[in-house]
């Protein structure tokens, strides 16, 4: 499994967590707001990687998106879920760009 790939799984299982109503409020507010600060830092990790990797970038670019927004009390909240699967569901078509890639680059010698 890629490193964008891990990385995209972690980040939308937190942000799923952090979605979650009261508990997700009270891990931001019980932490004074840091794991935002956190899960920006692991977007922006995530959105280096995957460029690199060729792979897709969308779930990483709301997730910046929804650090930064994530303040504000119910969009906070509906922004976490939607990234979270966003996440999860680009981190599974990774494996499927990766496997396509695979087959489009054999090279076949006679």
């Amino acid at each position: 499994m890629s490193t964008s790939r891990v990385l995209k799984w972690v980040s939308g299982g937190l942000e799923i967590l952090l979605g979650i109503p009261l508990i997700g409020a009270g891990i931001v507010m019980g932490f004074w707001y840091l794991p935002l600060l956190v899960m920006l830092g692991l977007h922006i990790a995530t959105l280096v990687i995957s460029s690199k990797e060729g792979v897709g970038k969308s779930g990483s670019i709301l997730g910046i998106v929804t650090s930064c927004l994530a303040w504000i009390p119910f969009l906070g909240m509906t922004m976490h879920i939607i990234t979270g699967i966003l996440l999860m569901v680009d981190a599974g078509s990774s494996n499927r760009q990766a496997d396509n890639r695979d087959i489009n680059v054999t090279v076949h010698k006679d």
